[in-house]
């Protein structure tokens, strides 16, 4: 047994697992191995299956890391493959073991480098990170001593050899893991991808090339960049303008996913990034004139002096041009940012699914998404993996991102070590196994080699990829920031450290591939058109703002007045889409609670009567699709709804498939798309909001699961969607739904907060509703398209009043000859106008709580007036309806928010003015009727909930609350 157990040593440690796996095939058929190993597990007899077991050690055993991951089975058919070779050579039975074993250990060798590799490469361009030594990489782990290095090994083409020797195997490994390029890649289960990217970096002949041509290209690149950079430092000393200094490598970069791209079928590229960097890719990746760029920063507006708006600094505004190579012409859309850094991202995400869908199915490899970012806010910010979560749904896909990480190694004053947990900032792409090629900024010739690699990758197999570029940042935070204070040993090093450009154009005079002269001539001449562009600056006007360009084409700025569209629909036509809403196949298992509600939607269609919420909006969105209006929906349980009253997507009971109603209206109709997205507010809004940017021509409705759940995404409102026009010019016809009203179902679940929109609303940049009936609500949705130009539209959405008995409209209220009206008049009329005492003005639910107590207690002189529109605020509307009472001694404002919240104080100077223009009598300001000022939106006792609520009813109505 002594002997056996020496014969057998070689089983041990990492090749345990090899040898349990081939023991395993010898057991099931002797005749599945290779002879020598079969004559091998004869000789040990009995004692083969515990010496087998012996190789596993006891349960508790810790493992040495090093056991053979052979997914595959790569590692048992090579070493198959090396005794097959080393027996028909002659070998003796020893010898053909040995070769066996050496497969076995370069096989696993290799593979260490392909897994942690990246861990010894030389990445950081300053040098402050020394990469350490690793066990896994040392050949000695597999008993290789350096004796061994120049023995023949078989490889079974692996590296692209069929035998190599240590030295060779290291001299590749190294090269392709260990260099300039460090590439994570085998966390992907996907083994084509993998495949992939080893075939492509792998082998011989796989170093980074560049042709004569292509290194003067790079060097140009490299010289424009910066030389723009210094010639703005020279020229406009201490203005911040969040150079790209440290990072002039990403923009021949970009040139190459731009040029590898066009080739590659891209046709449109829509661009995010931060503000580091911004003017130089406006300048020398997207043409913007540089003399536009200096005019800017001697104070002339970027859009024509007639165009009104805000603006914003020149380093959050986007742009878009053509670009062409080789013949290819990629259009490129750079959006506009905050400074709120990766709030962009899902605005892009949107963009690029838009096109794409105007494009057609199937066409994701055309419109290719390219978001720059920061290293501490890819790291950092959460709405980076929220996008990530995005990036392989069905509602969300955009055939996979390109990720550059220009990695600075410091965010503001923080030092990595300080800003995230992990060991790269890009490591958050590993939760969708996206490949991840690490590059040192100061070898350009590196980082365009991944950046055409990401490129490929992407269009083969349309998912993200993630370029993370170890750079610098030559300066502080901005220009005039004094990074020493907290950096003092980064900083000494980085005054110090030669530009990336001057390393390069070194590297290529060493090369003989241009002369100093000629590197000078480069730089001069770039120099002297910077120059001759920055005399035209005073001179340059911007010709005209791009708001009305493309799909765009045909579109208006908002005109004054009602806007009201044309949003009725044919009476026949209502009743035709309603017919096919409660239409499903006979196959369909209908769940029983949902076959009553199909039968009473039928009813309300047939009779044209007792219409409630959830049919107005189908019979809203199912006539625009019937006009060829795309309709998208999304937001968490949008499908179904969050109070089980939608119903869009019908499930069959027994095989849960789908059936959609909206989408088999019968003849010609537009997409409908209702998706349940994600648990995430911020970048499913910023999504949403990015697709109508591209699309004005579609609804796109983004829906919260409560309304107060949309602070969640408070970002995306204040930077995007409430000033995006005043700041960028850029209209949007986003709706909002945004479930709000005071039940008693506590803080959390009452209040979209209303106040927050109302306090936004200036310059016309939004619309603000809160509907009562399900006619205004379709005629409101139906607006959104039937107008010349797009507005956001922030709903506030009911939740009770969805089976309310009362909030019902009838299809004539749809039907030929109505329209949305913004101020609501009393449906009952009690008294004559001139006997009424009292109007009370209120919106949204709280109209119902005050009509059941004026019923009840029979109060005849109190008139009701609905604001259904509360921004624009409709001061038109109001006083035709308000001016046969100027007599009564009383206006209320009644709301269920407390008086620190609601619409109160927005509408009360509001008013004032109407009640000035009316020449009112008695009445100079309304009188407030709601909850007091809290901190919490609303109680969580139900019982006090029903006393504040009948309180704040009475107050109204000029009743004493019991």
């Amino acid at each position: 047994m002594s002997q056996q157990l020496d014969n057998s040593s070689f089983l041990f440690g990492s090749n345990a697992g090899f040898m349990e796996n081939l023991y395993a095939r010898y057991l099931d058929d002797p005749n599945s191995v290779d002879d020598s190993w079969r004559q091998y597990f004869q000789s040990l007899g009995d004692d083969a299956e515990t010496i087998v077991a012996e190789t596993r050690g006891a349960p508790w055993t810790p493992s040495n890391g090093l056991e053979p991951v052979d997914e595959y089975e790569i590692l048992g058919d090579a070493a198959n493959r090396a005794t097959e070779k080393a027996a028909k050579s002659g070998a003796s039975q020893q010898d053909v073991r040995a070769a066996a074993i050496d497969t076995i250990r370069a096989l696993m060798l290799i593979r260490s480098y392909r897994v942690r590799g990246h861990l010894k490469a030389n990445l950081d361009p300053l040098g402050l990170e020394i990469p350490k030594e690793h066990p896994e990489l040392n050949p000695a782990t597999y008993g290789f001593t350096e004796k061994d290095w120049d023995r023949q090994i078989f490889l079974d083409n692996v590296l692209g050899l069929e035998t190599g020797s240590i030295r060779e195997i290291l001299a590749i490994v190294k090269r392709t893991y260990c260099s300039t390029i460090g590439v994570e890649f085998m966390h992907i289960q996907e083994p084509d991808q993998k495949a992939w990217i080893q075939e492509r970096i792998e082998g011989r002949h796989k170093e980074v090339s560049f042709t004569k041509e292509g290194k003067i290209a790079i060097l140009s690149k490299l010289i424009e960049t910066e030389g723009f950079e210094h010639f703005l430092n020279v020229k406009y000393t201490g203005t911040k303008r969040f150079g790209l200094d440290g990072g002039e490598s990403l923009i021949p970069a970009m040139e190459g996913i731009i040029k590898r791209g066009g080739q590659l079928g891209v046709q449109e590229i829509v661009l995010g990034m931060p503000h580091r960097g911004r003017l130089n890719v406006l300048t020398n990746v997207m043409a913007k004139p540089f003399r536009a760029v200096f005019s800017e920063f001697q104070g002339t507006p970027a859009n024509p002096e007639d165009v009104e708006g805000s603006g914003d600094v020149k380093y959050h505004l986007g742009t878009s041009s053509d670009r062409e190579f080789d013949g290819n012409k990629v259009h490129l859309s750079l959006t506009a940012n905050p400074s709120h850094l990766e709030a962009v991202d899902p605005v892009v995400l949107g963009k690029a699914r838009a096109k794409q869908a105007q494009i057609g199915p199937d066409v994701g490899g055309k419109v290719m998404p390219l978001l720059m970012h920061g290293d501490a806010a890819f790291a950092g910010q959460g709405i980076v993996a929220e996008c990530f979560g995005l990036s392989e749904l069905k509602g969300y896909r955009t055939s996979g991102t390109i990720h550059f990480v220009v990695n600075n190694q410091i965010g503001f004053t923080t030092s990595p070590k300080y800003s995230r947990s992990s060991p790269y900032p890009s490591d958050v792409g590993k939760m969708v196994q996206a490949p991840i090629f690490h590059v040192n900024g100061d070898d350009p010739e590196a980082v365009c080699h991944v950046a055409k690699i990401a490129t490929e990758f992407r269009q083969l197999f349309q998912i993200d990829v993630v370029i993370d570029m170890f750079c610098y940042r030559r300066h502080g935070h901005n220009e005039g920031d004094e990074p020493a204070f907290t950096q003092p040993l980064m900083y000494r090093t980085i005054a110090q450290h030669p530009t990336t450009m001057q390393i390069y154009a070194k590297k290529l005079i060493a090369e003989d591939v241009l002369s100093e002269k000629e590197v000078e001539k480069m730089i001069a001449d770039f120099k002297e058109y910077l120059e001759k562009q920055f005399e035209t600056a005073n001179s340059f006007k911007p010709n005209k703002a791009d708001w009305f360009e493309g799909r765009w084409q045909g579109f208006e700025r908002a005109d004054e007045g009602a806007r009201r569209g044309t949003t009725s629909v044919p009476l026949d036509e209502l009743k035709a889409i309603g017919a096919k809403l409660t239409e499903v196949p006979e196959s369909l298992n209908v769940h029983r609670t949902l076959q009553r509600v199909l039968k009473a939607k039928k009813k309300m269609i047939d009779t044209g009567e007792n219409i409630d919420w959830a049919t107005a909006e189908a019979l809203a969105f199912g006539s625009l699709l019937k006009e060829k209006v795309p309709v998208r929906l999304s937001g968490q349980d949008s499908g179904r709804g969050t109070f089980s009253q939608r119903h869009s997507v019908i499930v069959d009971q027994v095989t849960e498939d789908r059936y959609v109603p909206l989408d088999n209206l019968g003849g010609e109709q537009a997409r409908f798309e209702v998706i349940d997205s994600l648990l995430s507010e911020a970048a499913v809004l910023g999504y949403e909001y990015g697709y109508t940017l591209a699309e004005p021509n579609a609804l796109v409705l983004w829906e919260a699961q409560f309304g107060d759940f949309a602070n969640g995404a408070q970002v995306i409102i204040d930077q995007f969607i409430s000033s995006g026009e005043s700041k960028w010019l850029r209209m949007s016809g986003l709706v909002m739904l945004l479930p709000h009203g005071y039940e008693g179902q506590g803080p959390e679940h009452s209040s979209a907060r209303l106040e927050r929109y109302l306090q936004q609303s200036a310059e016309d940049n939004w619309q603000v509703v809160n509907c009562t009936t399900p006619a205004n609500y379709f005629h409101v949705l139906r607006r959104q398209i039937h107008r010349k130009f797009r507005k956001p539209l922030v709903v506030m959405t009911p939740k009770s009043l969805l089976r309310h008995k009362l909030a019902v409209s009838t299809l004539e209220d749809m039907a030929d000859g109505s329209t949305f009206h913004r101020v609501l008049y009393d449906n009952e009329k009690l008294c004559a106008d001139k006997d009424v005492k009292r109007v009370v003005l209120c919106s949204g639910k709280v109209y119902y709580d005050l009509h059941a107590r004026r019923d009840e207690l029979e109060i005849k002189d109190t008139y009701f007036l609905r604001l259904e529109q509360l921004y624009p605020f409709p001061y038109q509307a109001l006083e035709e309806e308000m001016k046969n009472f100027r007599h009564v001694e009383e206006v209320v404002w009644c709301q269920e928010e407390p008086m620190n919240m609601g619409a109160w104080t927005f509408v009360e100077p509001h008013l004032e003015k109407v009640f000035e223009n009316l020449k009112m009598k008695k009445v100079k300001r309304p009188r407030y009727a709601g909850r007091t000022a809290s901190a919490s939106t609303a109680t969580g006792l139900l019982k006090k909930h029903v006393l504040q609520q009948n309180a704040l009813v009475d107050d109204a109505l000029g009743v004493k609350s019991e």
